[in-house]
């Protein structure tokens, strides 16, 4: 999560908050037209690489707090820097428009409370990789086009394929572990259509702000449910200040600058990079062994996220 960021286009949708495949902006961010610099690219990239070594940086706290406490780490540290940040306005707000952030927040407390629970299981590659499946079957539904029915047998392909990882067929990856990886790419597709109301209801990065700081309530108490006093040890806030930092505020910035000379779509492409990050992200920091298999695997989810995106782009051009 982004991840994530993050970390996420809705192509019929305001920008969003991070962007997975078919996805837009992050909320508030303008949307850019034209060719895509190289500069604003590298910025893309960088966010990645931010996002799924922070995800690394994030299992290795886990002994110490549990899964459930490097969400409560993450989410309270990213809404605090948010709120300082943008000090968004409480008032003025319709009862619709707090319904929206609410939900907004729920999804993002569920989309990271999921993924964190599927690292602390499976291998961080093959865990995003499923979790791309929710935006990317979003994609196809929103897109309506048979072709992206294709992508989407594509992707299925390649989450086969990774089901015999470590060579025990479809058990070869911890089965809870799976299914709260795709459970967490639900949540990333309902995160991803309410980002983009919020983005509509609210100025700039306000909503964002917002819907973090319930995400880090609503996680609160199974935070500390599972961690106790533990998450009040300096070198765990500071750990988990970096987490947060390097999952969330550094990739938003980053992506929200590149954005603004970015092309939406070329955003999106970039973006279902991130299973590969995540894979190269394991390896080295938490030496996560990748098979041949594995990498095919990968390399299908990201050739359908690929193609759905063109697609959709084909689609409004025509």
């Amino acid at each position: 999560m982004t991840a994530p960021s993050s970390p996420t286009p809705v192509p019929t949708t305001a920008p969003s908050a991070t962007a997975p495949p078919a996805a837009t902006a992050p909320a508030g961010a303008p949307e850019a037209r034209g060719a895509a610099p190289l500069g604003p690219v590298a910025l893309v990239i960088a966010a990645g690489v931010s996002v799924q070594f922070g995800a690394a940086l994030a299992v290795t706290i886990m002994p110490r707090v549990g899964a459930a406490g490097v969400v409560t780490l993450r989410l309270a540290a990213a809404a605090i820097v948010l709120l300082l940040l943008c000090r968004p306005k409480l008032r003025g707000y319709s009862r619709a428009d707090w319904r929206t952030v609410i939900t907004f927040g729920i999804a993002m407390a569920g989309m990271n409370g999921l993924f964190y629970q599927a690292v602390d299981r499976i291998p961080l590659g093959p865990a995003v990789t499923l979790e791309v499946l929710g935006p990317l079957a979003l994609s196809v539904i929103v897109s309506r086009r048979l072709v992206n029915v294709l992508w989407a047998g594509l992707a299925l392909a390649g989450v086969v394929l990774l089901s015999t990882h470590g060579g025990g067929g479809f058990g070869g990856l911890d089965p809870l572990g799976a299914g709260f990886a795709l459970g967490a790419g639900a949540m990333w597709a309902a995160y991803i259509v309410f980002s983009a109301r919020t983005g509509r209801r609210f100025p700039q990065a306000d909503g964002l702000a917002l819907a973090m700081a319930v995400a880090a309530v609503i996680s609160l108490p199974l935070g500390v449910f599972e961690a106790g006093p533990d998450l009040l040890r300096p070198s765990t806030l500071a750990l988990g200040a970096g987490v947060a930092v390097l999952s969330s505020v550094l990739p938003y910035t980053l992506e929200l600058l590149a954005l603004r000379k970015l092309p939406a779509p070329t955003f999106a492409i970039l973006m279902s990079l991130e299973p590969a990050i995540a894979a190269t992200a394991g390896f080295l920091v938490l030496h996560q062994a990748m098979s041949a298999l594995d990498a095919l695997a990968i390399a299908l989810v990201i050739a359908a996220s690929m193609g759905a995106v063109r697609s959709q782009v084909g689609k409004r051009g025509e």
